[in-house]
């Protein structure tokens, strides 16, 4: 229990569901301006066993979380809400800043550089039960690039 809780500490998160393991390091959250209502939450993803697809995420700082893809198409940038995202055992997931990632909208206030931010994790396993799985993000600034948050 105390290495899980040092873990949430640290930006990571380990669930135990019916024999599988879902680990999420390296969580972090853009940093928002004070008229900014929206923001993206970044973090690696991996399931050690199972195939699972991750089928949403919470939070208590926005109103709306929702997966999302940032793809180009013809030259042109497209953004949208996806309904899954499969995660292959033993591979990592990405979730980036131009691929998928934790769309956070209607933000209740803005998001300072340094805060922590809860999210839930959900996770549809091939037998239809939803795992939910704590993560920790810490805000970056708002030129974070992939890898250049680590404490």
């Amino acid at each position: 229990m105390k290495k899980q809780v040092m873990a949430l500490a640290l930006g990571w998160a380990t669930a135990f569901a019916a024999g599988a393991e879902v680990t999420v390091s390296e969580a972090w959250v853009r940093a928002s301006l004070p008229q900014q209502r929206a923001t993206g939450a970044f973090m690696k993803i991996r399931s050690a066993d199972e195939r699972l697809r991750l089928v949403g995420a919470a939070t208590g700082v926005a109103e709306v979380a929702e997966i999302h893809e940032m793809r180009i198409e013809n030259d042109i940038v497209r953004m949208g809400r996806v309904g899954a995202v499969e995660l292959v055992p033993g591979e990592t997931l990405e979730l980036r800043p131009g691929g998928y990632h934790v769309m956070l909208m209607g933000l209740h206030e803005p998001l300072a550089v340094g805060r922590e931010v809860a999210l839930e994790l959900l996770f549809e396993g091939a037998d239809g039960v939803v795992r939910r799985v704590p993560v920790t993000a810490l805000v970056q600034p708002l030129n974070a690039r992939p890898g250049s948050h680590h404490r």
